[in-house]
């Protein structure tokens, strides 16, 4: 099938060519670890009142779990918390889905390249991979707004 070709092709162009790689300054950083596969994610994020200034991240692991970290940057980065709480909730469902969700128009839309990790969905192992970045994210943002409330 072709689409899937594509969609494997975008998370390995993913893969290779990650965007926000690298820690930078951040309000909050948390570790997480995926103990099924070994898969480990350090991430970092930087708000900008309610605006996501920042994600960056280091880890080690498989194309999925390192791609899905790249998406999550390049979706997430200049987002307000609002839209970026509606797409990090999209792809749970997406994830969630084992298969049965085929994205429409209204998805692809939302969530665009991270749309690639639909096929995902039909293996539970992976999608632990694939969700290992997006729960950081929700970890690490919740931990800025909390330091940011008794600041």
């Amino acid at each position: 099938m072709k689409l899937d070709s594509m969609y494997q092709e975008v998370i390995l162009d993913h893969y290779k060519h990650p965007h926000g790689r690298g820690l930078r300054d951040g309000d909050a950083e948390v570790h997480h670890v995926n103990p099924t596969c070994g898969d480990e994610i350090t991430l970092r994020v930087k708000l900008d009142g309610a605006v996501i200034g920042d994600v960056s991240y280091e880890g080690q692991g498989c194309s999925i779990s390192q791609a899905s970290a790249s998406v999550l940057n390049e979706l997430l980065v200049g987002k307000g918390l609002p839209e970026a709480r509606k797409i990090q909730e999209t792809f749970l469902e997406l994830m969630q889905s084992k298969g049965r969700i085929e994205p429409d128009e209204a998805m692809e839309e939302i969530l665009e390249d991270a749309v690639a990790f639909a096929g995902v969905s039909k293996y539970p192992a992976r999608v632990k991979c694939a969700l290992l970045s997006w729960m950081a994210w929700k970890d690490a943002t919740a931990q800025a707004l909390s330091q940011e409330e008794t600041a």
